[in-house]
């Protein structure tokens, strides 16, 4: 059923339960696999409680969650001009290359797959609005999103981490604050996310979102969904707008 048309609760199937998971991916979330189990349920009482200060979530996806997930969007944006790849070549988001490729000698694992995402995965952009809202303290900017392979060879890199599946955050210093500070920020930081997005540091579960660890990204953020199963790494899982991203169809029941 498509999302916006009945309430989602415990039990809940279809395309909108994978629809509501994209959306709070932040909440403890883990893979938008359609089944409204009891990890879904967690993320919407979370959702409830941190966003809408409700003193007693349901865990009900009702007419009001839904409202409220539709003001949490608004309420924090993401910039695609940012997310869009530097190399001036690829019109921003890839051009459709290299699927069921991978690097010469290396195994058939998504960390190696050299396919050039359809955008950024979505999952992923929502589970940043909810960096956001937890840690609020911060002030933070794009520092890399998408990066395809012309980028790659113009920079001498080898990751297909930035073909849609991950971006970097800085953190805005104060006047002041020295890399030290960064680090212990951006420490402080993956902390937070590890708890409230259910995130990993590094690479050893799947189907859960990654950060890097400090001894890879000690100035900045990294946050991607490489460890996802192929099935939620599907096209239509990734957008280049905005309007993409909200996906709005509607609250009506």
């Amino acid at each position: 059923m498509e999302y916006g048309r009945r309430e989602l609760k415990r039990g809940s199937k279809g395309p909108d339960v994978a629809e509501l998971q994209t959306r709070l991916a932040g909440f403890r979330g883990t893979v938008p696999d359609g089944d409204f189990g009891p990890v879904t349920e967690r993320q919407v009482r979370n959702f409830q409680r941190d966003y809408m200060d409700r003193s007693a979530p349901t865990g009900i996806a009702d007419r009001a969650t839904l409202r409220a997930i539709d003001r949490f969007a608004d309420d924090y944006p993401i910039d695609f001009k940012a997310l869009r790849c530097p190399c001036r070549q690829c019109g921003g988001f890839g051009q459709g290359r290299f699927k069921g490729r991978y690097h010469a000698g290396k195994p058939r694992l998504e960390a190696y797959h050299r396919y050039e995402y359809p955008g950024i995965h979505r999952a992923l952009l929502w589970a940043v609005r909810a960096v956001f809202l937890y840690l609020p303290e911060y002030r933070f900017v794009v520092s890399s999103g998408y990066r395809c392979g012309i980028d790659n060879i113009n920079h001498n890199r080898s990751s297909t981490n930035h073909h849609g599946k991950a971006i970097d955050l800085d953190i805005v210093l104060k006047p002041g604050e020295d890399k030290r500070a960064d680090m212990i920020k951006c420490e402080l930081g993956r902390g937070r996310i590890v708890e409230t997005g259910n995130a990993q540091i590094g690479w050893s579960l799947p189907n859960c979102k990654a950060l890097e660890p400090p001894d890879i990204a000690p100035t900045w953020i990294h946050y991607d969904v490489r460890c996802y199963e192929a099935k939620y790494l599907r096209d239509d899982a990734f957008c280049t707008t905005l309007k993409g991203l909200n996906n709005r169809k509607g609250i009506r029941f």
